[in-house]
């Protein structure tokens, strides 16, 4: 049996960055990735866009908190920029122009170059978009694409030159705790030991929770699809930003010449090597089709990935109310890739008693946020 101060249960983009700051702080950690790589399930399928403007208000402010991170990484981290130019236009359907200004504001306060476009400027960005159905958009300029297997393997080969322990194929079958220390037990019947245990486990992590003996806290795995589109040879889509509805009910960006389209779906499921279902596939191209004037005679490749969310939409970040020995990091939904620096700095920082690191109390971030315990948590609304 082996023994570390924490150990982390999944090696997806959560994990690891949890992993990398722990390690940093001067913990043994050690690492239990039931696949044969990390992020294969998640982390691995994500299309990721750094925004400071997308998604919840938590979310929005740890994607700020997360910028100098991408920006300036720590030397060797990778060798070449995390983040490379993309933008991205918000646009809004009649009735949300008042929700679009409230985001156009914050985003503004928190230092992101955010300009208003009418629906006729949008159409001179993006010349297929159907303006019939938008009443304002919104443009991030300096939105960028994240490269997620940078971040992720960044963040792998840092924790491992601090000492830590990676191990895959890693399928946990037990968990008990004795004395104060947990003890998992794995498929192949090795069993590590830890102070903490800190539940990355993304879509398993209330199968990790009930195996552990603690409550589970209700995550959702939801299925999200993306398609791959052909553009019509007279269409030039080089530069265009990432174009989301509000209601997020779809975005597309171009990738290479072509579209990657999702509708943004979250159809609820079980825990699994998720694949695209041939419905999600047909949403998508008629979501796409009745946005702009692009005509999709033959969908390309497809895939689907797991996004899982708590009752509330937003994660959490805290130990068991139970158990302090016990960490929740999870919930992440489709925001993981881009709140991973301020996510993985904010457990590290909480687990070695710390509290908030100072430049997320800055910004309003708060242990309330993102408790295991908060109300509309527990009483699932």
């Amino acid at each position: 049996m082996t023994h570390s101060d924490i150990l982390i249960i999944g090696g997806g983009i959560a994990g690891m960055s949890a992993a990398f700051f722990l390690a940093k702080a001067g913990k043994s950690v050690t690492v239990l990735e039931r696949e044969d790589q990390p992020g294969y399930h998640s982390t691995g399928r994500s299309a990721a866009l750094y925004s400071e403007t997308y998604g919840p208000k938590i979310i929005r402010k740890m994607s700020t908190a997360s910028r100098d991170f991408f920006i300036t990484p720590p030397d060797g981290f990778t060798d070449h920029p995390i983040l490379t130019p993309r933008g991205i236009i918000m646009t809004a359907a009649p009735g949300e122009e008042a929700k679009l200004d409230e985001i156009l504001t914050e985003g503004r306060a928190n230092g992101a170059n955010f300009v208003s476009l009418t629906p006729a400027e949008l159409k001179e960005i993006i010349p297929v978009i159907n303006t019939d159905l938008i009443a304002s958009a919104a443009h991030e300029t300096d939105a960028m694409d994240i490269d997620v297997h940078a971040l992720h393997w960044g963040f792998i080969r840092q924790f491992k030159s601090l000492g830590g322990t990676l191990i895959t194929k890693a399928d946990v079958s037990a968990i008990s705790k004795t004395d104060g220390t947990w003890q998992v037990t794995l498929g192949n019947g090795q069993t590590h030991s830890g102070d903490i245990i800190v539940n990355a486990a993304g879509a398993w992590v209330d199968d990790i929770a009930t195996k552990a003996g603690v409550n589970p806290l209700g995550i959702t795995p939801k299925r999200r699809t993306a398609v791959m589109v052909d553009l019509p040879a007279d269409v030039n889509s080089h530069g265009w930003p990432l174009v989301a509805s509000l209601d997020e009910s779809l975005y597309f960006k171009e990738d290479a010449g072509r579209l990657l389209v999702s509708p943004a779906d979250t159809t609820p499921t079980e825990p699994h090597d998720v694949q695209p279902e041939e419905l999600d596939i047909a949403i998508t191209i008629d979501r796409l089709m009745t946005a702009t004037s692009i005509e999709v005679r033959r969908p390309g490749e497809s895939w689907a990935g797991l996004r899982s969310f708590f009752a509330d939409g937003d994660p959490v970040s805290a130990f068991d109310p139970a158990d302090d020995s016990f960490y929740w990091l999870a919930g992440q939904g489709g925001y993981g890739i881009q709140t991973a620096p301020a996510m993985g700095e904010y457990a590290a920082s909480l687990i070695c008693g710390d509290g908030i690191p100072a430049h997320m109390e800055k910004l309003g971030i708060t242990e309330d946020a993102l408790s295991a315990t908060r109300p509309s948590l527990v009483t699932g609304k």
